[in-house]
């Protein structure tokens, strides 16, 4: 239907303006740019914006390729260090190992110290271990020891030269050739030894200095406890080696320029490091020394000790840390990259490697080539703005020309001609300039037959306006009268619905509700009490609107007319409603269905057939059981022969059990999110609130679902039906009643 709006400008056509008339009219529009700037802007942009980001991702990409590469080469650095630092730390094992297995087998005695003697001899000399030695539980010892400077020497330990342990050097097979020293010595009391007795099996001793040597160094034992065929523990095998050697190899270890590595036990102290040649400071005089270890929060040096104070923040102590760590941090104001590896032998080792490299050792390249790019980036937006600007004006000159023309033309001087010269001929400036000559004459020439034009085209217009205005009153009085008809079918729908007085049946509460979402809906319930006998009828016509009013009808009508000559047999009654409803259906040439399920409910015992929504039976305290009603039958008017697929299950209900039936617009409906509303949430109202009236269930329900949708509108017909039966029918009482009289 045309709004007055419409009419009114169908009816009324404007006139043309003369240029002076419709000048006054112009909208003035603000931020308008010349047409130079808009050619050249729109390009200028693209190459800043170009150069920029190929200058951007080339840093990027090329900063990134360095992380991985300081990443691999980190990783493969503390794996290198990690399988070094473990082959150094088990090959004294291995040999504790053999010497185990030979005093196990007997081929070594443990009380013949001139043997074992012999034998550490041979350890040493194979470099096998730097100092193997045997301590009892009676304070007696035996050990060789290779010094730095090649030489030898015996250390022994007895009964008779106790407390002392007196030294030797040896000669070239291992025999003692002279006294060197004698000093206080209880195997008992060395870490080595304590470390064995406590874990009571093959493990390695806590990091302990060595003052024997020329030169004070931190050593580490792999020691194995020996016990007697009692258990009683006889002595300790020891397997000593310095930690100089791992100080020695991460020193000769090249990483970066400026890259270092360093390993910590976990408690924080130094054991090696590539920039400290001695990780422990000595205190006091030779015969009063100690040994204080270095926290490597508090070392010297600068990048060492500001990376474990990172570490220390990031993981809160060393023991948290587990597993391969990659972690990148600014250290003394520069980025650098951190790998962190766990070294454990198992045997009780438990340290930390951990090797550092500053970015900008990578990064000088990088800078260098970004430098370049940068450059580079710069000369192609100059020569590309350069271009750009001489191409704008090839182009932007004669549209000025033309522009000027136009202003003159517009002011009345008809007779403007253009004659365009560039210094770039352009094809399509050119046959601009022609076609521009060529409007200005026919303009000219339209300009002066443009009268007699106007006078016949208004002519035409009023013509044509008339018979707009007789169709525009037409298709008012085509839409009251289908308006009408509409309004005729929907109260036909609302008249045929059960009224209250009809809804109530002895022994049963019911209570119904129907809202269309059209103004003629598709659904269709029914509630029919014949001879004691109560019909219960809901079905869902496809989609709503005048055909789905008519169908529902048709289905309502139906429905009675069986109902009323009592026809009880489910198959039949069903399969006499779809042949009726398909002919008129064919009839209209339409293509609606419906589903459609009857209940037939007397004295407690109820049938449900044909195929429709759930049908919920709720019993007595709110347990609700859900009767699919897919294989009871087929939809109706979909076919003209559905006997087959029809069948029917019968079941009881008791008093305080009940029907819930309805149609999809309530599952189906939707809240903002367009999320369903769906059956298991009406199974929950229905059975909260089982304890009240049909009425009040029904209401809950109704309730629920418009808290749900909210705003949202309704898209298809709501329909509700309650059934809840309240007490014994008249023969269920006098079959009681018989029952008692027995």
């Amino acid at each position: 239907m045309l709004t007055n709006l419409q009419k009114t400008q169908l009816s009324e056509p404007p006139l043309p303006q003369s240029p002076e008339k419709a000048s006054p009219t112009k909208v003035l529009r603000l931020n308008k740019f010349p047409l130079r700037t808009v050619l050249i802007i729109p390009f200028i942009i693209p190459i800043l914006a170009s150069t920029g980001l190929v200058g951007w991702l080339s840093f990027r990409n090329a900063q990134k390729a360095i992380d991985d590469l300081a990443k691999q080469l980190n990783s493969e650095i503390s794996s290198r260090i990690e399988q070094q630092v473990l082959a150094y730390l088990n090959k004294p094992y291995d040999v504790l190992q053999t010497t185990y297995a030979g005093v196990q087998s007997g081929n070594l005695n443990l009380d013949e110290f001139d043997g074992l003697r012999r034998y550490f001899w041979q350890v040493v000399q194979s470099e096998l271990a730097n100092y193997p030695s045997f301590g009892n539980e009676q304070g007696e010892f035996v050990g060789v020891e290779r010094l730095e400077n090649g030489t030898f020497q015996l250390k022994i330990r007895t009964n008779a030269t106790a407390p002392e342990r007196e030294t030797y050097e040896l000669d070239d097979e291992g025999n003692p050739k002279k006294f060197l020293k004698s000093s206080k010595y209880d195997p008992r009391e060395r870490p080595w030894y304590k470390a064995a007795k406590q874990a009571g099996k093959s493990s390695s001793s806590p990091i302990f200095p060595a003052f024997s040597r020329q030169n004070t160094s931190l050593e580490v034992a792999s020691v194995k406890p020996i016990y007697d065929s009692k258990g009683q523990l006889l002595g300790v095998l020891c397997m000593n080696i310095t930690l100089v050697r791992i100080t020695q190899f991460i020193e000769k270890l090249y990483i970066s320029p400026n890259g270092q590595s360093f390993i910590i036990e976990r408690s924080g102290d130094l054991v090696a490091s590539s920039t400290i040649p001695q990780p422990f400071k000595v205190i006091g005089q030779e015969n009063d020394r100690k040994i204080e270890r270095i926290p490597a929060d508090k070392s010297s040096n600068a990048t060492l000790k500001a990376t474990a104070q990172h570490l220390l923040e990031r993981f809160g102590n060393f023991k948290a840390i587990n597993g391969s760590k990659q972690l990148k941090a600014q250290i003394n104001g520069a980025w650098h990259y951190i790998q962190v590896l766990p070294i454990q032998d198992g045997r009780g080792i438990d340290w930390l490697a951990v090797v550092v490299v500053p970015e900008n050792d990578f990064m000088a390249r990088i800078n260098a080539n970004t430098h370049t790019t940068i450059l580079l980036c710069l000369l192609t937006f100059a020569g590309g703005t350069v271009i750009i600007i001489l191409t704008a004006s090839s182009v932007t000159r004669p549209i000025l020309k033309l522009t000027k023309a136009s202003k003159e033309i517009a002011a009345g001087n008809l007779d403007k001609r253009v004659d365009i010269t560039n210094f770039i001929e352009i094809k399509e400036i050119d046959t601009l300039e022609n076609s521009f000559n060529s409007m200005a004459w026919q303009l000219k020439e339209s300009f002066e037959t443009l009268e007699d034009k106007v006078k016949e085209r208004t002519a035409e217009l009023a013509s044509a306006n008339d018979e707009i205005i007789t169709l525009n009153k037409r298709l008012k009085e085509d839409n009251l009268r289908m308006g009408a008809e509409l309004d005729i079918v929907r109260q036909m729908q609302q008249m045929i619905l059960p009224n209250a007085s009809e809804l109530e049946i002895e022994g049963l509460d019911i209570a119904a509700y129907m809202e269309a979402a059209d103004e003629v809906g598709g659904d269709y319930y029914d509630v029919l009490n014949t001879d004691g006998v109560v019909t219960l009828g809901i079905g869902d016509v496809t989609g709503h609107g005048l055909e789905s009013g008519i169908l529902m009808l048709m289905a309502q009508t139906a429905v009675r007319t069986l109902n009323e000559i009592r026809e009880l047999d489910p198959v039949l009654f069903l399969d006499v409603i779809n042949r009726t409803l398909y002919k008129n259906v064919q009839r209209m040439n339409s293509e609606k269905s419906l589903t459609l399920a009857i209940l037939n409910y007397s004295e407690g015992q109820v049938s449900i057939s044909g195929q429709h929504e759930e049908t919920i039976i709720v019993r007595n305290g709110g347990q609700v059981e859900r009767i699919d009603t897919m294989d009871l039958g087929f939809p109706i008017a979909l076919d003209d022969d559905i006997a087959e697929f029809i069948s029917h299950i019968s079941m009881e209900l008791h008093p305080g059990d009940g029907i819930v039936l309805y149609t999809d617009g309530i599952p189906e409906a939707k809240d903002i999110n367009k999320k369903q509303y769906g059956v298991e949430a009406m199974c929950e109202v229905i059975s909260q609130n089982w304890h009240l009236s049909a009425e009040e269930i029904k209401q809950a329900v109704i309730d629920d679902l418009r808290r749900y949708i909210g705003t949202q509108k309704v898209f298809d017909d709501i329909t509700l039906l309650v059934v809840k039966r309240t007490k014994l029918g008249v023969e269920e009482k006098l079959q009681a009643q018989a029952a008692t009289l027995v």
